[in-house]
């Protein structure tokens, strides 16, 4: 498995098939594993926090999340297939347990959120086992209890939509003490599945076009979208291996 390290982090040129492929091997495994989809603001994120930075290279797979992660891994001479977005990647995996029986938890969203989603896998995936489904509002007093929940369900995958870097901390906090073996950090995927945010139309996102979609619907999000000319500037700098690039806290 070819990776590229990208101001810090790893990336996998891993697809979509390989990605389902390798997590329902992990699934089947014994040894705990940390699956990261890994966008632009997590990498200007994990510059300056060297915990989560950390937890994405120890990951057991870290797929790209966004085109401009691809188009920098390009630069370092490693080809990513595709994108492989959390939300993309769960209809493919959740038909993949349904035949496999692999049970599932789902924690994150707000109220019923996650709930919800669950529900919409379950519709479109005859026969997924859906051990559990929790909101996302916890305290971190509250963690062991919430893992304890997962442990007792028997599930053997944990999807957490608490967004980054919430989700992938608290999955290699916490993911031996849930029982399960595999850790997914899905963003907001569950919001999407319950109804809650609708997803650009195909064409736009076949354009890597999603992120100004997003923008347009959600027009406070423009103080996160800085991030990505960041990244660009960035990424730029370290093939031209500027020093400035280097500095990692």
């Amino acid at each position: 498995m070819r990776s590229a390290t990208i101001l810090g982090c790893r990336v996998d040129a891993v697809g979509s098939a390989d990605a389902v492929a390798r997590i329902t091997a992990l699934a089947r495994g014994e040894r705990e594993a940390l699956i990261v989809t890994l966008g632009t603001e997590m990498i200007v994120r994990a510059r300056r926090d060297r915990r989560f930075r950390d937890a994405v290279n120890a990951s057991a797979l870290s797929l790209c999340d966004t085109v401009g992660v691809r188009v920098a891994a390009r630069l370092h001479g490693v080809d990513v297939p595709e994108r492989v977005s959390g939300i993309d990647l769960l209809d493919p995996l959740c038909a993949a347990f349904a035949g496999e029986g692999t049970a599932i938890y789902l924690i994150g969203g707000r109220d019923d959120t996650a709930a919800r989603a669950a529900g919409a896998l379950r519709a479109r995936h005859p026969g997924l086992i859906v051990a559990g489904a929790r909101d996302g509002y916890f305290t971190p007093a509250e963690e062991p209890a919430v893992a304890a929940a997962v442990a007792a369900s028997g599930a053997r995958v944990l999807l957490a939509g608490l967004g980054s870097p919430r989700q992938e901390l608290f999955i290699t906090d916490r993911l031996a003490a849930t029982g399960c073996r595999v850790g997914i950090g899905v963003g907001g995927s569950f919001d999407v599945l319950a109804g809650n945010v609708a997803r650009a139309p195909a064409v736009v996102r076949r354009l890597n076009l999603e992120w100004l979609y997003r923008l347009v619907r959600e027009p406070w999000r423009w103080r996160r979208q800085l991030a990505l000319p960041y990244f660009v500037w960035l990424a730029l700098c370290e093939r031209a291996m500027l020093p400035s690039t280097r500095r990692f806290s």
